[in-house]
């Protein structure tokens, strides 16, 4: 299944399966220190994708609280911060599976999709995906077959493209909006500058602008200082490191500056939210909370 590095709060967890394609059940979770009564905080390389058939529950993810119940479909991608908060009551197929497995091209799989969206009646097909998927598994556990690791595969793309069916369907014209937030994701701590960005991808600020508001709602400049945020949110809850270190490898020169970026845009000081996030879950704040994209 899965290798753990643990770091103080933190668990890192990395894909060390055959085959690149893993199928649990929430029941099995259950039993994983993962699902337990004090689950710990991970992030893995690996994606974790979650069809919820009954009962209700909750998972955080980058310190927001998504609402769980039947219907819905967990899409976790690597590198994000979650715990599996409650899932005593939940029964449903969870898929775990390398980046290399996930088709080029498929729908969904961009990183800055959704990670909850929900389907009050969930269709039937997507349901009959995952079963095949589990099936297939679990044969391929019980007597491994030549070619068991093609038809794996074969399956989670056709349940990938089912479930990506389901999801709130992205903005036109979004090939601008995902090339600035791939650049963002590789860079953030090279540059806070949206022109920056516009010269090597060889749009304007504007447009850039204009099509992460369209993708998002929120400006080019605000998505890159919420990402530059997230991340030093990472580093002060789960790492243990010094403010001045947070600043450096966020990409300030100078802490002081670092702390008035954060306290503008997180409503703390630094040491204040790393305070803050360590207090057990059980004595927290709740974090705020999603319940993912609803059909009518």
């Amino acid at each position: 299944m899965v290798k753990n590095g643990q770091r103080d709060d933190i668990r890192s967890l990395r894909y060390a399966a055959d085959g690149g394609v893993e199928v649990i059940t929430f029941p099995r979770l259950r039993g994983m220190p993962a699902g337990g009564e004090q689950p710990p905080l991970q992030r893995a390389d690996f994606h974790v994708l979650a069809i919820v058939d009954s009962g209700r529950g909750a998972v955080t993810v980058d310190f927001v609280h998504h609402r769980l119940k039947p219907g819905m479909i967990v899409w976790i991608r690597p590198g994000r911060v979650h715990r599996w908060d409650d899932i005593e009551n939940l029964d449903g197929t969870l898929v775990l599976f390398r980046p290399e497995a996930v088709p080029h091209g498929s729908p969904g799989a961009e990183p800055f999709g959704p990670v909850t969206w929900r389907r009050p009646e969930l269709p039937a097909l997507v349901r009959l995906a995952a079963d095949h998927l589990r099936r297939e598994y679990d044969a391929s556990r019980a007597r491994p077959i030549p070619g068991a690791t093609a038809i794996l595969r074969a399956l989670l793309e056709v349940l990938l493209l089912r479930a990506a069916d389901c999801a709130p369907p992205p903005p036109a014209g979004r090939e601008a909006f995902t090339a600035y937030a791939t650049a963002v994701e590789a860079h953030f701590a090279t540059s806070r500058e949206v022109a920056w960005y516009a010269r090597r991808l060889g749009y304007s600020p504007r447009t850039l602008s204009r099509a992460t508001r369209e993708a998002t709602g929120r400006s080019a400049k605000r998505f890159l200082d919420d990402r530059v945020v997230l991340e030093a949110k990472r580093l002060l809850a789960h790492t243990g490191i010094t403010v001045a270190e947070c600043a450096r490898r966020t990409g300030f020169d100078d802490t002081a500056n670092f702390s008035k970026f954060f306290r503008a845009r997180a409503g703390l000081a630094p040491g204040a939210f790393a305070t803050q996030a360590r207090i057990p879950a059980t004595n927290a704040p709740p974090a705020p909370e999603q319940s993912g994209a609803d059909f009518p």
